[in-house]
């Protein structure tokens, strides 16, 4: 029993440089170390987003503009703080008793540059001369904690994610992960993901087929700019016809990471680690009052896949690869189907990134040895 296992282990709280493969951190032991895009120019990390911005009123314009980001990661997982005790009371029918859960938590640091972007409709005459466009310009950077509760679980939830973001959000992200379920042989099978906005599809006309009878999302001339990638994705910083790659289409923003194993036979076992704000209402996401006003943050779902492969890679390791794929929401403007509330708006990331290193351990961490 992995809990009852973590648990035996975990009874003195300890700070330290955190170990891969350890089994004290149980679902989370193949993240310890830093994992980066391992061609730095032509990197697979690929996002989009919808903004707020002024254009001409509909239908002529769409008040909103779609942007599309190639970009480089740099994703570090290098503390464990094992055994973090979380207090409580057990009342049964031989009186209370205490009940304490112990948490294993792992520090988490990610930081996302760009290499190319591109939005329609242009927010500008040039928008190569916007410095915020810039290769290398920092579009990420998110300090966090990927927790795994080892005992005395609720509804089965027993990985979270807390995040903060400096726009000025914090996430708290649950999961159910079970072993017989989420470790499995193989690559992972990608799932689909709707790329479109919630709320937006508008009836053909008042006669022909009813209410039922809408608009496809490339229909709405409101959707031009997801037609306008959909119709020609876009590339980064990859060379327009290259064998194999059909560019980046916010559509279906996850198939370019169906391509991106150069060699999926090589995958021998496959962890999957699923986490979302839905989860229950403990979950959820928070934002300071500008982002609440205009382009609320309400939802997340994001998952990860850690690959090991059947090859070498740091040290004594299998070469292990990591995939994500993540969901945020952000409403803005008024629906546009009759339903009351406002249009949810997906803003999608993907990477594929592979381990490349540990954390050494004379690194300048701060552990429990050194209060």
């Amino acid at each position: 029993m992995l809990n009852a296992e973590a648990v035996s282990r975990a009874k003195t709280r300890h700070i330290e440089i955190a170990k891969p493969f350890d089994e004290d951190l149980g679902p989370l032991k193949l993240l310890p170390g830093i994992w980066k895009n391992t061609n730095a120019e032509v990197p697979f990390g690929w996002n989009c987003i919808a903004l707020p911005f002024v254009t001409d009123p509909p239908p002529a314009g769409f008040n909103y503009r779609l942007m599309v980001n190639h970009y480089r990661e740099t994703l570090q997982f290098f503390t464990a703080d094992k055994g973090a005790p979380n207090r409580g009371i057990q009342r049964d029918a031989g009186g209370p008793s205490d009940l304490d859960q112990l948490v294993v938590a792992l520090d988490y640091q990610q930081l996302v540059e760009q290499v190319a972007v591109d939005e329609f409709p242009k927010s500008g005459p040039d928008l190569a001369s916007d410095k915020l466009a810039d290769p290398g310009a920092a579009i990420h950077h998110e300090p966090g904690l990927f927790l795994f509760m080892t005992n005395h679980t609720t509804d089965g939830i027993n990985i979270a994610r807390l995040g903060t973001v400096p726009h000025g959000d914090s996430l708290l992200a649950l999961g159910r992960f079970d072993a017989a379920v989420d470790i499995f042989d193989g690559p992972p099978d990608i799932p689909a993901v709707n790329g479109f906005p919630e709320g937006v599809m508008l009836p053909r006309d008042d006669t022909a087929g009813g209410a039922n009878d809408v608009l496809t999302p490339l229909e709405s001339p409101y959707m031009a700019p997801y037609k306008h990638f959909h119709d020609t994705p876009f590339f980064g910083t990859v060379p327009a016809g290259t064998a194999g790659f059909p560019g980046f289409n916010p559509v279906h923003p996850e198939e370019l990471l169906r391509g991106a194993l150069s060699d999926p036979g090589k995958v021998k076992r496959t962890t999957r680690l699923d986490m979302t704000t839905s989860a229950t209402e403990a979950a959820g996401i928070l934002n300071i009052p500008f982002i609440v006003k205009h382009a609320n943050a309400t939802s997340m779902n994001a998952t990860f896949w850690i690959m090991e492969l059947d090859e070498p890679g740091v040290g004594d390791e299998p070469k292990l690869v990591m995939q994500y794929l993540q969901v945020v929401m952000l409403d803005f403007f008024p629906r546009r189907d009759g339903i009351p509330g406002l249009i949810g708006w997906p803003h999608v990331s993907i990477n594929t990134l592979e381990k490349v290193a540990n954390v050494e351990q004379d690194a300048e961490v701060l552990t429990s040895d050194e209060y």
